[in-house]
């Protein structure tokens, strides 16, 4: 396996490339961590709706009513009309952070509890790396 994290050839060079690069930039680099297994589960999932085709007007507002009060991810999706329709447009707003769950305790599932975010802010980063401006 290669990557930023592993031991292999290619994520060793590539981590002592990328603090060189950014300096040269101006940029700061900074290694994190790793995140907890679960939560990087649960996000690989859901950046696979961060398409826009999942934003559908029409759906996310009643998607937005059905989890104005807390709800089980499945029985709101039904809720709102054909799961199999509606659950691409709940994995989305979560992704977009218009929905809420608790994404660090268990994978989702059909009974993780969901609801509506009154303020829409990005909370999730998908990496373990942070990029900063050094000025």
């Amino acid at each position: 396996m290669s990557g930023p994290t592993s031991g292999s050839g290619n994520g060793t060079q590539r981590r002592s490339l990328l603090p060189r690069g950014f300096a040269r930039r101006g940029w700061e680099y900074q290694r994190v961590g790793e995140l907890d297994p679960v939560r990087a589960a649960n996000l690989r999932w859901l950046a696979g709706y961060r398409h826009p085709r999942y934003a559908q007007p029409g759906m996310v507002e009643r998607l937005r009513a059905v989890f104005a009060a807390p709800a089980p991810l499945l029985a709101g999706a039904a809720a709102a009309g054909d799961p199999v329709a509606v659950l691409p447009v709940v994995f989305g707003m979560l992704w977009r952070g218009e929905l809420a769950a608790d994404l660090d305790t268990c994978r989702l599932a059909p009974a993780t509890m969901v609801r509506a975010r009154e303020a829409v802010a990005p909370e999730h980063v998908a990496e373990s790396q942070v990029v900063r401006s050094a000025g």
